[in-house]
């Protein structure tokens, strides 16, 4: 039997006996008719009043609610919230699982006896106040105060409590909002505005849809669809129903990575050519402040945000877009800061990979888009972060994926694009030889040396930056020796997976295959660059240093070259490379997102051909180690995103053993 005595702790041993037993005693003895008296001296006095119970919300001097539980017992009243809380945290069941009859049975056999104000003790059945702790249960990140983007949540509480004999009282308006934004999951197909002049694919004008939707609630959102699905012109949809259909007052702004202006510039005039753009780039752009008011839309890039703040942040908008939002991941850095300062009605931020290396970026994106939705930083380490990438709590996970999901949409191309040709994913298992697999032993050997010394000293928490050094310097071996400034590794001439890529790239070349070569590393593309040269194989390059990306890109797009060698720096976003049909990455790094946006380029809308993606490993080496890692990190990204919580992201002790293992 589950028993709890008072409205704040477990009941100990001795008194549970007693109370269960003046309980059992008297019962039958009441049924007889007999009266029963209590003497003062008597700890153990029962009442036999009838409970009412009622639960309220209300707004606390926060933007936040706080949520309140009340019994009143004949003319005593007291608060039931810390009991419920407790029964909640005891039981911790998931009511939407498989403990669904294992939680019945334990109401079932509950009693609960209440102190109340007099001193007596009440005693109630678990199975009278089952609707409520079930419902508590559903909503109990409510239980502890909760922000207004939770009100769903709380219409959800109200619904569970109807003909339960609890009375719930709410706000009007809290219970709408709540409505409204638990109707954001029905995402329903919307036609868009006329001034659109492009023909969206069903799940684009659910999207459209969505936005709409959005909007109507107050608060911000993230669109991460996959990349290569059109968060473009869903964006641009949006934009056209609020400036053309609805005549906004005010312009709105778009931040885009420097890379991403001119891919802007054509999607709108292609889609949108009466929305009219004011692009805030280069020297001369000052002298265009003066005309914001007179267009639909303005365009900066986040490393302009810093020097037109005084511009751009005194005046309101109607609408703030973050493009590639993972530009500002970091909390702490510069843009992420300035992103605060903008005045808008909404924010939206588009990113096909809210969670690139740890939750803190996806606390980032949420902290602009839905302020205070997950608490401040710290508190969202403590409840969220930890929990769930230290020790993989499933609970924490679950939690965190039902406070944003209202305002997530995320689609993947397996889900929505169905027609899209297949993509094939073939790892290249290259064994290092010779002297380079004697330079990466001499390598791996000191820098596991230097890590394991650090973190005997530091530990490990606080030695990131020396394993990523260390791992850089590995992964360098194993690309090519001429990578690693030491002195060995300049006596060393072959590279077996350089010499490897050459023998594919004239396969594939010879094939009529239109290829792109991605790398971390751009001398690494330099020394791709001069063998193709040596061989008369002709190419593109792209890296951060290129100045007229435009006409590289078109280039390869137009057929002119077979061959894209892309830095990922360069060409990790706002790409459209869909004349190629196979995609070759150089060096794996343990970010899947870096992996995907590659790959991306290519299998995307638009391509009609079956994509294949080659990665190059170095058997047994650090790049192997990396390979299983990433599995880890994509599971825990692609379960937030799926409601299920599970997955971790630390990096302990087992990984060292495995990144810096021999050969």
């Amino acid at each position: 039997m589950f028993e709890v005595e008072s409205e704040l702790h477990l009941t100990n041993e001795l008194a549970l006996v007693a109370l269960t037993m003046t309980r059992d005693a008297l019962e039958p003895m009441k049924a007889e008719g007999w009266r029963i008296e209590f003497d003062d001296s008597w700890p153990y006095r029962f009442r036999d009043d009838r409970l009412e119970i009622s639960a309220s919300v209300e707004k606390s001097q926060t933007d936040w609610f706080s949520f309140s539980l009340t019994a009143i017992a004949g003319q005593q009243e007291l608060d039931l919230l810390p009991l419920v809380l407790q029964i909640v945290e005891t039981l911790d069941f998931d009511i939407d699982g498989d403990d669904d009859e294992a939680l019945d049975a334990i109401l079932d056999d509950m009693i609960l006896f209440l102190n109340l104000p007099d001193g007596s003790r009440l005693p109630v059945e678990g199975a009278e106040l089952a609707p409520l702790i079930r419902a508590c249960m559903a909503a109990r990140a409510l239980l502890a105060g909760f922000h207004p983007g939770e009100a769903g949540e709380v219409t959800r509480l109200a619904e569970a409590l109807e003909g339960s004999g609890i009375r719930f009282q709410g706000s009007p308006e809290l219970l709408e909002l709540g409505r409204r934004l638990r109707a954001l999951r029905e995402m329903p197909e919307v036609l868009p505005p006329s001034s659109l002049k492009a023909e969206l694919r069903p799940y684009q004008k659910s999207g459209y849809g969505w936005l709409r939707a959005l909007a109507g609630t107050g608060f911000g959102g993230v669109l991460a669809d996959d990349m290569g699905l059109g968060k473009t012109v869903q964006a641009l949809a949006l934009l056209c129903e609020r400036h053309l259909e609805q005549e906004a007052d005010r312009p709105s702004l778009l931040v885009v990575p420097t890379s991403l202006i001119g891919n802007w510039q054509r999607e709108a005039a292609r889609f949108a050519p009466d929305l009219r753009l004011l692009i805030l780039h280069g020297p001369d752009r000052r002298k265009h402040f003066e005309r914001i008011p007179d267009h639909h839309l303005i365009v900066t890039t986040y490393p302009l945000l810093h020097r037109d703040r005084e511009t751009l942040f005194t005046r309101p908008f109607e609408l703030a877009i973050l493009d590639e939002a993972q530009a500002v991941k970091n909390p702490a850095s510069a843009a992420a800061k300035l992103i605060r300062e903008i005045d808008a009605r909404q924010r939206l931020a588009l990113t096909g990979t809210p969670i690139e290396n740890n939750l803190e970026e996806l606390w980032a994106i949420y902290d602009w888009v839905v302020p205070g939705l997950l608490g401040n930083r710290k508190t969202f380490r403590e409840t969220f972060r930890h929990r769930i990438e230290r020790s993989g709590d499933v609970g924490a996970g679950r939690r965190l994926a039902g406070r944003i999901r209202p305002f997530l949409l995320r689609r993947t191309k397996e889900q929505v694009a169905t027609d899209l040709p297949p993509k094939t994913e073939l790892d290249e298992i290259i064994s290092l030889q010779g002297k380079q697999r004697d330079l990466y032993e001499t390598v791996r050997v000191a820098m596991d040396a230097r890590v394991r010394e650090a973190i005997a000293r530091d530990g490990l928490a606080s030695t990131r930056i020396t394993v990523l050094d260390a791992l850089l310097k590995m992964r360098q071996a194993c690309c090519d020796p001429r990578l690693v400034k030491l002195d060995e590794a300049a006596k060393v001439k072959e590279s077996a997976k350089r010499a490897r890529l050459l023998e594919m790239l004239e396969e594939l070349l010879a094939e009529g295959r239109k290829v792109l070569v991605f790398s971390q590393f751009v001398e690494m593309l330099s020394l791709i660059e001069q063998d193709l040269k040596e061989r008369g194989i002709d190419y593109a390059l792209l890296t951060g240093e290129t100045k007229k990306r435009a006409a590289v890109i078109d280039r390869f797009q137009s057929g002119e070259v077979p061959l894209f060698l892309i830095s990922l720096k360069a060409g990790g976003v706002g790409l459209n490379l869909t004349a190629a049909d196979t995609v070759i990455i150089y060096d794996p790094w343990w970010n899947p997102a870096v992996e995907r946006q590659a790959m991306d380029r290519t299998h995307r809308i638009g391509q009609d051909k079956p994509v294949f993606v080659y990665r190059l490993i170095a058997e047994g080496s650090v790049e192997a180690a990396i390979q299983s890692m990433q599995k880890r990190k994509q599971a825990l990204a692609d379960n937030l995103f799926a409601g299920t919580g599970k997955g971790g992201l630390a990096i302990d002790e087992g990984d060292i053993e495995a990144l810096f293992a021999p050969l």
